[in-house]
């Protein structure tokens, strides 16, 4: 709950700007030009200064697309000018922004805007509450994952329909701040009741409670028992308001409260007065033991959130577009997509970098996506640039090695480039395992005979093993010999 001033960054167009409040409502809208051919930075701090004074900004969100780092440090010289006044700021991901604003979700919401400042509004939005304005988004436009266009559409969206729902059921959402597609996916409620919902949060303020919810138009008591429990309301007068307790649980949390002596307010968070209650006095036929227990451990932990601390990564100043990087030094990156080969980290410099499964960790990974998720920030090391095709090789490994080269940089379909090439047409080193593979492979057999001679244990001088090679199937051998007949050609 942050009043937030978004930029959606451009040169020859300028940067478009946004004013939301602190539950996302569109106030204001402008455009500045500080970047080149216009180089207005006077003009363009004078306006943005009189925004947040007016509107009393905690946050700037900076869209990452082009302009983004020059944006970024406009706004740094604004911070060093008024020291104290300028709020902090933080690059977005823009995946997506494009499609929402020419959406008829965004043409519904905002019909007398262009589609630049349904933009910033995007952006500035995804600062807020990411969940509540992305599932407005198809997840093909969103870029996460490897086969979005390949898969059924239709079970992709009953998929993304699944995810959403489970997140519902698990947080809740918060009604002061939620849109209405995400809204729309709570128990009970249609898409007309759920933008009902919406504009008269928008017309009349924040809900001070669920019971406000009962004054929006169609919200009937059938519809405020299936959804009671899955809306929040952070700050309410009523902690319970702000926890999975359905409301027609009130009175016997508070039955429970007297029972231990201690108010509503004060037992709510308090592990010592939850656990002095006991369930058996508080059994019924209405309320069961599944349903008490529910109860007690929101009470313990109310507004149970799964996820982690909101963290931002801060990018490095003096390094603004992909020429500027250097081999071997660390920056911080924000996870943009993970797939089956590796994840893709945004380093600031308008081009994702690839680091490779194999440089994931000290240690052996299987699956990329058991160690990283979209959103993590994340330190990565610069391994190889290649500034004419944009692609960028990073690592998370600790030690640097010689084969970590080998990764090499990826582009949007993650094609290698660079490393040794070692037996097998492989890699000069198993990075997986961070040893090198043994020398005397199949290239270093000229011959059919030489090969023949390998598998039978019988190597050329100096290529002698340690140990008698074990009898290769036909399939292997036939599979050795389609290597070096590829070779050859």
């Amino acid at each position: 709950h942050k009043a937030v001033l978004a930029l959606d960054p451009g040169f020859r167009t300028g940067c478009k700007v946004a004013v939301l409040d602190e539950n996302g409502k569109f106030l204001d809208h402008g455009i500045i030009k500080p970047h080149e051919p216009h180089n207005d930075k006077a003009g363009a701090a004078v306006y943005l200064m009189q925004l947040i004074d007016k509107y009393k900004i905690d946050l700037i969100a900076i869209g990452n697309g082009t302009a983004s780092r020059e944006t970024d440090a406009f706004c740094g010289e604004m911070a060093l000018k008024f020291k104290g006044k300028v709020p902090p700021r933080v690059i977005v991901s823009e995946a997506g922004a494009s499609v929402y604003s020419a959406s008829m979700i965004a043409i519904q919401e905002f019909p007398k805007e262009d589609v630049t400042t349904r933009g910033a509004i995007s952006i500035g939005r995804r600062l807020q509450d990411p969940l509540a304005e992305l599932v407005k988004v198809d997840p093909q436009s969103i870029g996460v994952g490897q086969y979005q266009h390949d898969v059924n559409q239709r079970e992709l969206k009953k998929r993304l329909d699944e995810v959403v729902e489970s997140c519902v059921n698990m947080v809740g959402v918060d009604v002061n701040s939620a849109s209405a597609p995400l809204l729309s996916h709570v128990a009970g409620l249609s898409n007309t009741l759920s933008e009902a919902i919406v504009k008269y949060r928008e017309e009349n303020g924040a809900f001070a409670s669920r019971d406000d919810l009962k004054k929006v138009k169609g919200f009937g008591p059938k519809a405020f028992e299936q959804a009671a429990g899955f809306m929040r309301i952070p700050g309410a007068e009523n902690p319970l308001d702000d926890s999975a307790v359905h409301p027609e649980n009130y009175a016997l949390v508070e039955q429970m409260a007297e029972k231990v002596g201690v108010p509503v307010k004060d037992m709510v968070g308090n592990a010592e007065a939850v656990k002095a209650i006991k369930l058996d006095e508080f059994l019924s036929d209405e309320v069961g033991k599944a349903t008490l227990e529910d109860i007690l451990k929101e009470l313990q932990k109310p507004s149970r959130d799964p996820r982690k601390e909101f963290r931002y990564a801060k990018f490095d100043d003096r390094i603004k577009t992909i020429n500027d990087l250097v081999t071997g030094s660390w920056m911080e990156g924000v996870v943009t997509n993970v797939a089956n080969f590796g994840a893709f980290v945004d380093i600031g410099v308008h081009q994702d970098g690839l680091v490779h499964i194999s440089e994931i960790s000290d240690k052996y990974v299987t699956d990329a996506k058991e160690v990283l998720t979209v959103g993590d920030v994340v330190k990565v090391r610069v391994v190889a640039v290649d500034a004419n095709q944009k692609r960028i090789s990073l690592s998370m490994k600790q030690e640097q090695t010689d084969g970590v080269a080998g990764a090499g940089a990826s582009g949007p379909r993650g094609q290698r480039v660079g490393g040794p090439r070692g037996n097998f047409g492989g890699r000069g080193r198993d990075n997986n395992r961070g040893n090198a593979r043994p020398q005397g492979g199949i290239q270093g057999h000229a011959t059919i005979a030489d090969l023949k001679n390998k598998i039978a244990g019988k190597e050329r001088p100096g290529f002698a093993p340690k140990k008698p090679a074990a009898p290769v199937q036909v399939g292997k051998l036939n599979s050795m010999l389609k290597q070096i007949m590829k070779k050859a050609k």
